[in-house]
């Protein structure tokens, strides 16, 4: 936990407790602090997923902000080389909707969370957000039940002047729709404009030369889970332009030229080259949508262009700017990015990183120096959009789901949203690459996913795109298509379709038979052969109201993508205990389960609201009849938490919720294999563990950005976790919760480790990606958590202790900062790693025997040979009580499947010991023989040969001899001295498990018998 994250949990833990539990969880902080050691890796992968809106200042014009859909806030201040989050700890959402800097004070930045892309899987805003620091720390303002955020601008006069257009809830009418403004910097909001609870104000802009004019649009927007309601009547207030003239005290519709009828989105835009003028993107039946353009100040209107690309799905994009030098070149953000240069006539596509785009923000004084935004990331241009700044720099990737595989180490797979294929990441570097981004490998498919890789051949992935399966083989990068049904179902009415696949349609393999794939429509179908043929194997088991079934998107705009498609199944798992039983979750409500592989279904719904979401069911991994459910409904707009648990196939359920906060929706829930009854649930803010089968619920957010969790698997003792916005995360040895959660009192206690497998890390994996430490690829290690007793401690040791009881490697943490600097003292570490805070600590052995002695004391003891395989102990003794736990080091699979066993290895680690054992020997004399060499020339300073002496002369011989035996000259391409002879050898047999060879062997008794004649000569006197 960092520095702030501990500030605000003190904070917390001081004030009123049900509501700092909630602001803390949402920025990040593990309410109590338990499980405070335990942290979560993000594996990546290092690359851009949609972001809504982006900012720049001329105060500082290389600084720039983007504002991910899921991914929170990021700043640059080298034109978009490097990004890093400046919302994490401060923000309790991750969506963000508009971004507004300063011009005259870069350090003053204001933030409306909530986007304006109402997607189905947009996230709640929660307010605005004020930075006085540039973006070091954060304020909230309120404006907290705004919903999402179109616009913020800031008064160029007064940067306590700011307003914000409130599109409001995307699933329900509020009335805390509206147009916001204070003059206090946010201290106090007043709504200066209201048109009513289903209509909000999607953006706002200012007259660029006098700001006491200000513009607004208004828009009725709703979200249902079965379409985009965008538009309402222009004669009923439900749409259109608004105008004060007295900085908001009043307002008219200045709608003369617009459409009278129906009207949607709207964005506008206005230019400092000529203040007349005000743009307008206009969501309109045709032909009456596209550019609108004034001349007065939008007193009268002109329609200039109906362009198809820059009215492209009005509710996802929709944005309008106008170059600040030349009225005439004006650009609209969609699906593609066009431009004009004749005031709006005729159109023409620029080429960037990304289709999908959502915003931009030029520079004033050098228009050619812009961000733009899109479903990609966001890039930098520097001469007008011919180059751009890569988007492989931000870890702010969309994923909806995560599977792993059975490789070493295992790789982590999932629909990444809007950037081709499904992909994977492994969870740990599995061999050496320039760049870590050469980890990101297709897996089929396409953004939505999911890709499951096939137990027993990780080379095949079964992958889907929007209910179209596929058969993935890695090995030739090709997939084999074998859709059920075999029909586009794009742009049908979902009545009229003979299979109803949802974007996300679930793939699930048996359990209990790699072969068996079970694929979802509102059927369950069935392959046996990856894919070429398909059994319908269920009647249809959703709610199918008639109601539900219609064409997406209205009244305006068609928008039937599969996303809206309702009554559909959404999640498959068959019971890992017992074959044939099957359960099934809808999109629209309806449980089912079969417990004879299909041949006939119950409802087992629980008694719960109707019409939610059905996201995840997990059958329990120890006990039949054992399941939980997790039901989404904050599309209806109810924001509690459901998750459902029964013991008797669904006869029963039980509402297991408690601790969890009444406003965070689940979207999964999973029992660990390790232990029963030891849940995770990942809801849209933040992850709870329950060690109770969840009868009780504590915040498990620990590192954890605030971003929705989507999926939850556990694999080989870890946490694999898949984010809509900020990636994948891996958290190593979860299973130790389970004891931990039990420890404390005055006892110290050792969590037994996982089983780990002896992994090597590969040469050449660079340190981090390029963003932050992304992804974070350690070394491999074996997590050993251990409890301290509260009270004050003096000092700690840990052992590590073969299966013989023999200590292989020694921690000690006294307090003190000193390091081994007798040549003659027993090997060990004291290392300030190993904490003895109260509670719960984690410490990482990296698998290793001491290392070499070395004289620079950072490096002393270092690279050591790798342990092995065996059963090792964890001793831990503080202030004299002791605990240890048992555990195992597992070969590598891929070195044991290349013929090296674990006797080869005992000889490979045994023959390094040796040589290590020598090293430190030679390194030591050395520098003894230095040592002495230095006192002799103090000793006889100034004399010559004849007046020192036969015996002196001896000595400086002697000397002189050895050091020139053990050591190496400072010259360009020397000649190595004995000691760098050893770390040679040393070295390369370090690098791989490997059957020591014979020239090695030779060398090492070469090498010693060397040693053994100048150590002997320096001690003869």
């Amino acid at each position: 936990m960092n520095k702030f994250n501990k500030f605000l949990l003190s904070a917390a833990l001081c004030t009123l407790p049900a509501a700092a539990s909630q602001v803390a969880l949402a920025t990040g902080v593990n309410i109590g602090g338990k499980y405070e050691s335990y942290e979560f890796r993000n594996v990546g992968p290092t690359r851009g997923g949609r972001v809504t809106a982006v900012a720049g200042t001329v105060d500082e014009i290389a600084t720039f902000y983007l504002g991910a859909s899921g991914g929170g806030l990021w700043k640059t201040d080298d034109y978009g080389t490097t990004w890093n989050n400046v919302s994490d700890g401060y923000f309790a959402t991750p969506s963000i909707g508009d971004i507004a800097v300063a011009q005259n004070d870069a350090n003053i930045v204001y933030v409306g969370t909530g986007s304006d892309g109402l997607r189905s899987n947009v996230i709640a805003g929660k307010g605005a957000y004020k930075s006085m620091d540039g973006g070091k720390t954060w304020t909230h303002i309120g404006l907290d039940n705004t919903g999402q955020i179109g616009a913020v601008e800031i008064d160029p006069r007064s940067n306590d002047t700011v307003y914000v257009a409130a599109i409001g809830s995307a699933f329900s009418p509020n009335e805390d729709r509206g147009l916001y403004k204070t003059t206090d910097g946010g201290a106090t909001w007043e709504k200066v404009l209201y048109i009513s609870d289903s209509v909000g104000i999607v953006d706002v802009e200012f007259h660029p030369s006098n700001p006491n004019i200000v513009y607004a649009s208004a828009w009725k927007a709703d979200r249902k889970p079965w379409t985009i309601i965008s538009g309402g009547e222009m004669s009923q207030d439900e749409g259109g332009i608004y105008k004060s003239i007295d900085a908001g005290k009043t307002w008219k519709k200045i709608n003369n030229g617009l459409p009278t009828g129906l009207v949607g989105k709207i964005d506008l835009a206005t230019t400092a080259a000529n203040s007349s003028v005000l743009g307008a993107l206009v969501e309109a039946p045709n032909p009456e949508g596209g550019l609108y353009w004034s001349v007065d100040m939008g007193e009268t209107w002109t329609h200039v262009s109906n362009d198809k690309g820059i009215q492209n799905r009005p509710f996802y994009y929709t944005n309008l700017d106008i170059d600040p030098t030349n009225e005439k070149i004006i650009y609209s953000n969609a699906n593609p990015l066009r431009k004009s240069v004749d005031g709006g006539k005729t159109w023409v596509t620029m080429p960037v990183p990304h289709g999908d785009n959502h915003d931009m923000w030029i520079n004033p004084n050098n228009p050619d120096l812009f961000i733009q935004a899109n479903d990609g990331g966001a890039n930098v241009t520097h001469n007008g959009g011919k180059t751009w700044s890569t988007q492989f720099n931000q870890p702010t990737t969309e994923v909806y789901q995560v599977e792993v595989d059975d490789q070493h180490p295992y790789w982590l797979y999932a629909g990444m949203q809007d950037n081709g294929s499904t992909i994977s990441v492994p969870s740990n570097a599995p061999f050496g690459t320039q760049h870590t981004n050469a980890f990101i490998q297709y897996a089929g498919g396409c953004e939505t996913g999911p890709a499951v890789p096939k137990p027993g051949n990780h080379n095949i992935v079964y992958s889907d795109c929007k209910g179209r399966f596929g058969t993935f083989d890695k090995r030739t990068g090709t997939e084999r298509a074998y859709y059920v049904g075999a029909t586009n179902i794009y742009g049908h009415n979902p009545a009229d379709l003979k299979y109803r696949f949802q974007r996300v349609a679930p793939i699930h393999v048996s359990p209990h038979d790699a072969d068996v794939v079970y694929h979802g429509s509102q059927y369950l179908h069935r392959t046996r052969d990856d894919g070429v043929t398909w059994e319908q194997i269920s009647p249809d088991l959703t709610a199918n109201e008639a109601d539900k079934q219609v064409i997406s998107g209205a009244p305006i705009t068609r928008d039937i993508t599969g996303e809206e498609y309702y009554s559909v199944i959404y999640s498959i798992q068959e019971s890992t205990v017992e074959k044939g039983v099957i359960w099934i979750g809808s999109n629209d409500g309806p449980v089912h389960v079969t417990r004879d592989d299909g041949a006939t279904w119950q409802n087992v719904t629980p008694r719960m609201p109707e019409g939610g979401r059905v996201d995840s069911v997990a059958t329990s991994r120890h006990t039949a009849g054992k399941a939980y459910i997790t039901v989404l409904r904050y599309m209806f707009d109810d924001w509690k938490p459901y998750i459902y648990r029964t013991t008797d196939y669904g006869d029963s359920w039980d509402l297991i919720t408690d601790g969890i906060p009444e406003d965070f929706p689940v979207r999964v829930v999973r029992e660990s294999p390790d232990h029963e009854g030891l849940l995770i649930a990942g809801t849209e803010f933040g992850m709870f563990m329950s060690a109770n089968d969840g009868e009780s619920w504590e915040a498990f957010q620990q590192n954890l950005p605030v971003t929705p969790i989507t999926d939850i698997k556990f694999i080989r003792g870890d946490l694999a976790i898949s984010t809509m916005g900020r990636g994948f995360w891996v958290l190593d040895n979860v299973q130790s919760a389970a004891a931990a959660a039990t420890a404390g009192g005055n006892v110290v206690s050792v969590m037994k480790p996982k089983d780990t497998f002896r992994y090597r890390h590969p040469r050449g994996v660079p340190r981090d990606g390029t963003s932050a430490g992304v992804p974070e690829l350690p070394r491999p290690g074996v997590s050993i958590d251990y409890y301290v007793p509260e009270g004050e401690h003096s000092s700690i040791k840990l052992e590590i202790l073969d299966s013989a009881g023999d200590v292989v490697t020694t921690y000690v943490n006294d307090g003190s900062d000193a390091k081994d600097d007798d040549l003659d003292s027993p090997m060990h570490i004291i290392t300030g790693d190993l904490e003895m805070d109260a509670g719960l600590n984690r410490f990482r052995w990296n698998m290793q025997h001491l290392g070499p002695w070395h004289q620079n004391a950072s490096r002393r003891y270092s690279d050591g040979p790798i342990a092995t395989p065996g059963t090792y102990t964890a001793r831990v003794t503080i202030d004299g009580q002791m605990s240890e736990a048992s555990f195992d080091l597992i070969p590598d699979p891929r070195v044991t499947d290349q013929g090296i066993n674990v006797t080869d290895l005992a000889n490979q680690t045994q023959m390094q010991m040796v040589i290590s054992d020598l090293l430190s020997k030679s390194r030591k004399l050395e520098v003894q023989s230095n040592t002495e060499h230095r006192a002799l020339h103090r000793q006889y300073r100034g004399q010559s040969n004849e007046e020192r002496g036969a015996d002196a002369n001896a000595d400086f011989d002697r000397v002189h001899a050895t050091i020139r035996t053990l050591g190496t000259p400072n010259i360009i391409y020397p000649k190595a001295g004995l000691v760098g002879m050893i770390s040679y050898l040393y070295n390369i047999n370090s690098d791989a498990d490997q059957v020591p060879g014979k020239d090695s062997v030779d060398r090492l008794t070469e090498l010693s018998a060397e040693y053994d004649a100048v150590e002997a000569a320096y001690k003869e006197k």
